[in-house]
């Protein structure tokens, strides 16, 4: 009689290998593994661990396990009811390979969680044979217990964006940790209920610790982050403030095309959109070339190109002195170049100049966070999108975990 055993692979506590059956069907060949309770251990109540007595026999369970080789591993587990003291209740007895109900084991869960960092549910659902909403709750349960609950230690400076994650303007608010590149927190929409829900997961002396915020000028950050960070500085972000006269810009473009004489006039300043809105140093040559031609032939829009320019050259400094007697400079220059858009862009550059002065203070601004959404749209994508947006943003922090030295 051969020596060979599978029992070596299957120790499980309280139970023993009996017999075991393989089915070497070509295209899925598989083992079905028999385990009995070991009469020698005293059963234990799955609720509250505490040992008690047998209450009955008979009761039997399929329970998937990881493979041998290609053969997919069933284990049919014949298990008792329990008479518990403490719990004064029968129960089923505790296996402590799988939990009560659970039709895998904890070893394929946490395999399956481990594909999952690397694989979409998908693909890990294929390889196993599994039904993706299985593979899908293990993962989540894993995720749910290691990103679960917000990480608010060592908090200081934050960043604060949101990403589209359907069309319909559907959004999430992402929060950065601005030093470590760590996702603190994801939650749905972009409005004051949004942040109240992340700020209630801080302690107050956590809250306490934030020194500074980036963000774009949007209201409803503004006024959670003054009403639970007040001594927080706000740090507005230089991508936003420009591309808020990019609006301008574009404006005057288009007064420009409607004035325009010839239709050459006509067809050389409408095709100059992204020319003049496209950072200089990221064109290309015959880009270039024709971007000094058109500034050249319009005053106007060769007006509003420069005031850009000067506009980025506000975040360089690192005075506020400096910094508001330059802001003042800019906006007496762009009173000059009259236009609607110009004078409502100068009441809201004037409104919300303490968060450009407060860049003096604090040199931050939400161009990590803008990498991190690019990452996190290519997440998106790979999985096809996301129904699930607690999932979602436990995939998202599972995968920008951040680094553990500060920058």
């Amino acid at each position: 009689m051969s020596g060979l055993s599978i029992a070596p692979y299957l120790t499980f506590a309280r139970m023993k290998v009996v017999d075991h059956q393989p089915h070497l069907d070509v295209d899925q060949p598989a083992t079905l593994v028999r385990l009995e309770p070991d009469r020698r251990c005293q059963p234990i109540c799955h609720e509250c661990g505490a040992p008690g007595q047998v209450h009955s026999h008979g009761l039997r369970r399929f329970i998937r396990d990881l493979n041998f080789g290609p053969a997919q591993t069933f284990l049919q587990v014949e298990y008792r009811r329990v008479w518990c003291p403490a719990c004064r209740h029968a129960r089923v007895e505790r296996l402590d390979f799988a939990d009560p109900g659970k039709r895998i084991t904890h070893r394929l869960a946490r395999f399956v969680y481990d594909l999952c960092k690397v694989m979409t549910v998908q693909d890990v659902a294929r390889h196993f044979d599994l039904d993706p909403k299985t593979v899908k709750a293990v993962d989540k349960h894993f995720l749910q217990q290691e990103y679960g609950p917000t990480d608010g230690q060592g908090l200081r400076l934050l960043a604060i964006d949101e990403i589209a994650i359907r069309k319909g303007h559907r959004y999430m608010t992402v929060v950065l940790d601005y030093e470590t590149g760590r996702v603190v927190w994801m939650g749905e929409g972009r409005s004051t209920d949004t942040l109240d829900a992340f700020f209630a997961e801080l302690s107050e002396n956590q809250k306490e610790a934030i020194k500074a915020v980036a963000m774009d000028m949007w209201e409803p950050y503004i006024n959670r982050v003054r009403h639970y960070c007040p001594h927080a500085k706000i740090v507005f972000d230089l991508f936003h403030v420009v591309k808020a006269f990019g609006d301008v810009i574009d404006a005057v473009r288009r007064e420009e095309v409607r004035k325009a004489r010839t239709q050459d006039s006509y067809r050389y300043i409408k095709g100059s959109r992204y020319l003049l809105l496209k950072n200089r140093k990221n064109l290309t040559p015959d880009q270039r070339v024709r971007l000094c031609e058109l500034l050249d032939a319009n005053e106007r829009l060769n007006a509003v190109y420069a005031l850009k320019d000067q506009l980025k050259m506000i975040y360089h400094y690192r005075r506020r002195g400096w910094a508001k007697r330059a802001l003042n400079q800019w906006c007496e220059l762009a009173k000059e170049l009259d236009h609607p858009k110009m004078r409502r862009f100068i009441k809201r550059l004037r409104f919300f100049a303490y968060g450009i002065l407060n860049h003096c203070d604090y040199a931050i601004g939400t161009s990590p966070l803008e990498g991190v959404n690019n990452k996190i749209k290519v997440l998106k994508r790979k999985a096809y999108g996301f129904h699930d947006p607690n999932y979602f943003a436990l995939k998202v922090k599972q995968a920008l975990p951040g680094s553990d030295s500060t920058t």
